[in-house]
């Protein structure tokens, strides 16, 4: 046995597929769903389900604009204006790397904490564990 998955017979017919109702349209559109929600809920901190995302990244130690890029398969110029836009609201701030100078490192800042009490900030981070621990 290689360990190789063995083709499975088509799921769907080509003469009939309709990309909203397989599997990857789905996926898209609870995606959208979701980060709609997601916007909704986190409106009252200003940020949106999308910033939200790369903040969690750089909360779990991801510290560089590529290293985002590929977590969240964004372009890099589209990286760029994200982060810019997260540096103007104070939530994360560029730091040289102090081993080579032409490195730019991420780190979110403390501020992305405002409005939460504590014992809302240490669930939250229980939550993104246990979210972590499941993937």
């Amino acid at each position: 046995m290689t360990g190789i998955a063995e083709p499975k017979t088509e799921i769907y017919d080509p003469k009939t597929f309709d990309p909203k109702t397989g599997i990857g349209g789905l996926v898209a559109r609870v995606r959208v769903k979701l980060f709609e929600a997601l916007d909704e809920e986190l409106a009252p901190f200003d940020i949106t389900a999308a910033q939200y995302v790369i903040l969690v990244n750089l909360a779990t130690g991801v510290d560089s604009a590529s290293g985002l890029c590929k977590g969240v398969s964004y372009d890099p110029g589209a990286m760029t204006r994200m982060i810019d836009r997260l540096e103007r609201k104070g939530l994360v701030r560029r730091v040289r790397s102090p081993e080579d100078r032409r490195v730019v490192n991420l780190a979110a800042t403390n501020r992305r904490l405002r409005g939460f009490t504590k014992a809302e900030a240490q669930q939250l981070e229980r939550l993104l564990q246990r979210m972590l621990a499941n993937d």
